[in-house]
């Protein structure tokens, strides 16, 4: 990216973060991925070259550093992550609603699911959740999660155990719940989700998914938005 040739912090700092896709691999970075491989599959729309040159870029701007194998926030990177939750905070106040059909991926949604769960409260032994998003028509339509703590394994093709859980929805629908427009159990209370198994379990399962990192944060974003002038917008 060329410089703004401006003496100006903004223009400076965004000399280092505004570049096109380098918000989303400091959103990945914040969120825990750490190996290239995961990076990738959190922005598979990104070409591994240009995903590897972003790296760099920030590893050269003292932002990201390698070791162990992996990329992490150096103290300049993680004192990004108040800037990428406000972004992301003024995302959900000001440009949610222009969400197109088409740029709900259940690859996306999937890979989150996977890194967040809440492994204390999962059942012992090993379950197994087949995700159905009914409205998508190819590959993707089916994703399989193989709980069984300490890991979760995310897999697009059947893993070749029973089913203990079957998650019917769209993909919309599931991506809403998941960054916390409405809970699980209402999307279920309503019939856009469907689950399906024994009651337990199907019962349990909302509690089983730590949900998107800005559902956790939607206090802060109604106080954020509370504080700002004009009329009052909430923030989910």
């Amino acid at each position: 990216m060329s410089g703004y040739g401006q003496f100006c912090p903004v223009s400076k700092a965004a000399e280092v973060v505004a570049e096109r896709w380098t918000p989303l691999l400091l959103r990945e970075l914040l969120g825990g991925a750490h190996r290239f491989n995961e990076l990738r599959r959190a922005l598979p729309v990104m070409s591994p070259s240009l995903l590897s040159s972003r790296l760099k870029a920030l590893e050269r701007a003292g932002v990201v550093e390698r070791r162990d194998g992996g990329y992490f926030l150096t103290q300049a990177g993680e004192e990004l992550r108040p800037v990428v939750e406000y972004l992301g905070y003024w995302g959900r106040r000001w440009v949610m609603h222009e969400i197109e059909p088409g740029e709900h991926d259940p690859a996306i949604v999937m890979w989150d699911v996977q890194r967040r769960i809440h492994q204390d409260r999962i059942p012992a032994g090993r379950t197994v959740l087949m995700f159905d998003f009914a409205d998508v028509k190819h590959a993707r339509r089916y994703w399989w999660l193989v709980l069984e703590a300490p890991s979760a394994d995310l897999c697009l093709t059947d893993p070749g155990y029973e089913v203990d859980l079957t998650v019917t929805t769209d993909v919309e629908t599931f991506t809403r719940a998941w960054i916390g427009d409405f809970t699980i159990a209402e999307a279920v209370r309503r019939g856009a989700i469907s689950v399906d198994g024994p009651r337990r379990l199907a019962r349990e399962f909302p509690g089983w998914l730590a949900l998107s990192p800005l559902t956790e944060s939607r206090d802060r974003a109604a106080t954020w938005a509370a504080s700002l002038p004009g009329e009052p917008v909430t923030a989910g």
